[in-house]
């Protein structure tokens, strides 16, 4: 290969790199947002996993009210 033509063919190869490299990479679509039902969905879920334990201690708190209540009229009766 003469020198001229090895000279001209990497002239060739840097200006096929340059062109490429400015180009823009091509835009991909952005992944589809999650529509709000299922948002809501997942919120209500999440909602719910809480709330039910909540529920039982509440359930849990009154009846132990009620027994403090019944032992206290019970001391107080007794010491009356």
């Amino acid at each position: 290969m003469r020198q001229g033509d090895w000279l001209a063919m990497m002239v060739g190869v840097v200006m096929v790199g340059l062109i490429g490299c400015g180009q823009e990479a091509p835009k991909t679509s952005a992944p589809a947002a999650p529509s709000k039902s299922a948002t809501d969905s997942a919120g209500q879920a999440v909602v719910d996993s809480i709330k039910a334990p909540l529920d039982k201690s509440r359930a849990v708190e009154g009846t132990l009210e009620k027994a403090a209540g019944k032992t206290a009229d019970t001391v107080k009766d007794a010491t009356q």
